[in-house]
Order: structure tokens, then sequence, then C-alpha cells
């Protein structure tokens, strides 16, 4: 059993128990008058946004006033600041996410009129019973790849595939601004990130599961790594029709070797390796996409490679009916094998975002848009107008000739990942990083990790910690110095030849103007984190037009 689950409290908040088993409800409108509490987090504002578009009267509430509230607002969604009893008077359901507690008010009050308690995944889980479905788990990358697939069937799908729902946990950036991650739309076809950080991921039954890397992390609620692999070779489990995952990381391809052969012939590995790198053992019987000719132009921003698709891999799709979501394209034991017998389709990608992480989660979206049906030339070719989720590599302003960037990782791999890609979008210029750690839990377990992937950096400021769900009392001893001690022993030493400064500052404002102020023209300034980090790109930037618009004044009065 995990922690989470020893952890799930007795009035019945456990995020992974399906509560709408036996309740005969299938279609959404049957939630009645439905109310979220908390509205404005990522993951809550985007269903309630979806059942408002399939005709659910919704309302919700949240402890302050957001971009997101606003937005919900101005969409006809009542909306209470400040989490009342009162608010839940006349709801029907009541939904929840984990970062509610047993005892809050529109909780008990929710209990007592007898209103059905839902937890978010429920709702997902709901909108996912009546439309082919891709899911994007993984520890990094989920945003992003849920973003591509489902821009790739916006701007290139057709007839079924034309229009699809998508429930993302972040705006989408494009050409006309940012486009918010809720749709309900006119297709049969569903993404959805798939979050694992509580459990609740058990409940999904998806067409085609991506499953981006199975790198341990949540084990606030796993409590180990086995358990944290186990959710996922379960999940896996659970794809009706295709499973599509990682084989550069080394949990996806433990999480492969866990599973049965039966349904080998229905698993896409997408790898830079080879079959006999990789391991025929652990690929025997699934299908093999090779990510070759992966490159950066330096200065460009721009990230190119090549899939090498094996050619009877695209003769499967996950079931034109909805309904035949297993058929394969040759036996278990043979299909899309893609070793030197077998041919290939070569499909050329060129992004606009950077990154090898980038090219992998571009994979992951091409295959399964392909597996839906789609062309993978068209899929690629619409990959490549894709400009990012919103605050993952996303370019906020440039200043006095310093640059801005705004990205959500909060991992060390994603971390390393996100310098790495800067280093080479960015050659010879110095990186200042402002990052924010999410949970203190998590920066207590990974503190070592952490030192030494922001060690790529030139100048590292480490702020208070975003507590989300936790509490500070909790972790006494966790705090920004927690990272600058881990980057002071050896496991956190920098590369030969690179030396990083590291700051701790406990207000993130002044943390803020003090990186602006340490700038100098060519400098790339990062904004990093999960929490409220994004919020000091606004403080920076005006900092850096203050003295900016300074020098301009002193080179004049010359």
């Amino acid at each position: 059993m995990t922690q989470g689950a020893q952890g799930a409290d007795s009035a019945g908040l456990d995020p992974t128990r399906d509560s709408l088993v036996g309740s005969g409800i299938i279609d959404p409108r049957a939630l009645g008058a439905t109310h979220f509490i908390g509205i404005g987090g990522a993951g809550m504002s985007v269903l309630a946004e979806m059942l408002h578009e399939t005709g659910v009267q919704v309302s919700g509430s949240d402890r302050q006033a957001s971009e997101k509230t606003e937005r919900l607002e101005k969409l006809g969604i009542t909306v209470h600041i400040g989490q009342k009893a009162e608010n839940v008077l006349g709801a029907r359901t009541v939904v929840w996410s984990s970062a509610i507690k047993p005892d809050n008010p529109e909780i008990l009050a929710a209990r007592a009129q007898g209103s059905r308690i839902l937890h978010r995944s429920d709702i997902l889980a709901l909108l996912m019973a009546s439309r082919r479905s891709v899911t994007v788990a993984g520890a990094h990358g989920k945003t992003t790849t849920s973003a591509l697939t489902a821009h790739i069937l916006t701007e290139a799908g057709t007839g079924r595939l034309a229009d699809p729902s998508y429930a993302i946990g972040s705006s989408i950036q494009s050409a006309q601004g940012a486009i918010d991650g809720g749709h309900v739309g006119q297709g049969d076809v569903l993404v959805a990130e798939a979050d694992e950080s509580d459990g609740s991921f058990s409940k999904y039954h998806p067409t085609i599961a991506i499953v981006t890397n199975v790198e341990p992390d949540h084990l606030d609620h796993y409590g180990t790594p086995t358990a944290f692999r186990q959710a996922f070779v379960d999940h896996a489990r659970r794809a009706e029709g295709y499973l599509v995952i990682c084989g550069d990381d080394q949990g996806g391809l433990d999480v492969l070797r866990d599973l049965d052969g039966d349904c080998r012939a229905r698993i896409v590995v997408y790898s830079t390796g080879t079959r006999s790198q990789l391991g025929e053992e652990t690929l025997e019987g699934a299908s093999l996409v090779r990510i070759v000719s992966e490159s950066e132009a330096s200065g460009s921003g721009r990230e190119r490679c090549t899939l090498r698709i094996p050619s009877n891999l695209l003769d499967l799709n996950a079931g034109g009916s909805g309904t035949d979501t297993g058929r394969s394209g040759g036996s278990g034991d043979s299909a899309g094998r893609g070793d030197s017998t077998d041919r290939t389709v070569d499909i050329p990608v060129d992004l606009a975002i950077p990154g090898l992480h980038n090219a992998r989660n571009a994979a992951a979206a091409i295959i399964a848009c392909t597996l839906l049906g789609m062309d993978p030339q068209a899929a690629a070719r619409a990959a490549g107008d894709f400009r990012g989720a919103s605050r993952r590599f996303e370019v906020r302003g440039e200043i006095g000739g310093v640059t801005l960037v705004d990205d959500y990782a909060h991992h060390p791999t994603e971390i390393a990942a996100l310098l790495d890609a800067a280093r080479r979008r960015y050659p010879n210029r110095v990186i200042r990083v402002l990052f924010q750690p999410h949970l203190f839990s998590r920066t207590r377990i990974f503190a070592d990790q952490f030192a030494a992937a922001l060690s790529q950096a030139d100048d590292v400021t480490v702020t208070g910690i975003f507590p989300a769900r936790e509490r500070q009392e909790d972790y006494p001893e966790v705090g920004p110095d927690t990272i600058l001690q881990a980057r002071r022993s050896a496991k956190a030493e920098d590369a030969p030849g690179h030396q990083a400064d590291f700051h701790a500052c406990e207000d993130m404002n002044q943390a803020a103007l003090d990186v602006a102020d340490r700038a100098q023209p060519g400098d790339v300034i990062i904004t990093v984190g999960a929490g409220d980090i994004t919020t000091m790109g606004q403080v920076i930037l005006d900092r850096l037009a203050s003295r900016s618009e300074g020098r301009d004044r002193r080179e004049g009065a010359r």
C-alpha cells in the first residue's frame, strides 16, 4: 500500500477511489449543478470550463482571485472568493482536488447537505468515457506532450480527428496569444494530462496511454521508487489500445520489462537508441520508433530530428470505430520490430521549441496521432507550428539587452533539460536562474540533484519554497539554504572549467530585484519553478526597464 493510500482520511477524501462506480452516470449533465473547490487551480479550471461547455451549471470558489478565476467569470461561471459553507448551497455535485483538506468548510457543508463529492479525476474519467482518449503521464513533459498532441489534432485533424477536446493544465501559446488548456470539441478524441502525483490516474482507461518517463517523484505519496514505478505499470496495463513509452528513460524501460507478453504488440517505444542498445529482450514484440539526426542550429531555437517509423506501424490505428482499439498489424512477436530486415519510413520534424527533450515529446505526440489514423507527415508539419505550452521556455521579453525566459521546471531532470536547451539556444551567454523550489518534501529528497542540475547555470538564486499542499512547520529544517548546502557537497561539484555562483534569498521579490541588478547586456535570466515565481517576470522586466531608462538619461546628460 502506498503512503498516500495509507493517508486517506476517515472522511473519505481518497483521490484513488472511483466515486462514480455504480452511479449509472455516463453523461456529465447528469451531475447537475456542480461546484469546484479551488476552481482557480490549473487542473480544476480546465475541467470546470469543459463541464460548462458541455452544458453543466458550474460554480466554484478559490482563496483569491486570479487570471483563471477572472476568465471563468467572463464565461458565465460564478466564482466565489473565499471558501465558505454557503458557497455550495444547492450544488448536487462538489468537486475537490488533492490540495483540499477534509476539514474544508465547503467539504463539510457538502456532506451535510448530501451532495455527491468527487475528486477532479472522477470528472476527467467521466469525460473520457464517451470519447477515444489519449492520456499523457510521466514525471516530466506531460503538459508539453499533451498540448502538442491537441495542437496537431486541432491543426491537421480531419473528420473525427478534427476539433478534439482537451484538458491540459496550462494555456497554449499561439500566434493569436494564449489559448486556454480546456476545450470541449465536436470530434471524438479527448487529450488529457494524467496526473500521477496522487495516484488518481488509476481511474483512467485511455485508448492510447503515453508515458514520457518514470523517474521517481511524489515520494511523499508513494513512499518508495518501487511503488511509484508500479503505479505506472498498472496505468500502462489499463490502456485499451496502445502504450507509447519513452525508451530513453530507465524507468520507462523498467516498466516495459514488467509488462506481460500479451500486450507487447500494442506497445510503441520511442528512443534515440537502436533495438540492440535498448535490449532485444526488453523490446520483444514492441514497435520501435527511432529519433535520429537530432540537432539544433546554434542560437536558432529550433529543434530538428527525423522519426524513423516502421512501415507496418503506419497501417495501425487506435480503432476507427472507437471500439477496435487493440488491433495490430502483425503477430505479437514481429509487429513493428523496425530492425534491419523491416522497411522504415523517415519523417522529418522541425520544431519551434528547443531541446532534445522536446524532440522526444514531439515523437510521442506524432506517434499517438498516427495511431489515431492521421498521416504522420501531416502530424509532423503541424507539430512544427507549435509554439509551446505557457511557461515552457516562454520568452517573456528583452530589455537593455537582457532576455527573460520563464519555465515551469520543478524537478532536477526538468531543470537539467531546460538549461541544456538554454545553452544550445543562447551559446556563450551568461545564464542567470531565479529558482523557486516546489514542495518542502521534494526539496529535501532531491537537494543534491537540484544543486547539480542548477550548477549548469552561471548564476543561481534560490528563493523561499512554494508550499502547495505542505506546511513549513512540518519541514522546519528545509529552506532555500538546503540546496546551497547540497551545492557545497561533493555530489554537486561544477563541471570542469565551469563555476556557478549560488545565492539564497527567502524573499522572492528581493531575489528578483537582485538578479535583475546583477544582469548585464547579453545575459539571459530564467525564472524557474511550478509555484508563483512566474509573477516575478514583471518585477524583473520593470527593474531592467528602470535601469535602462536611467542609463539613457545619464548618457543624454553627457
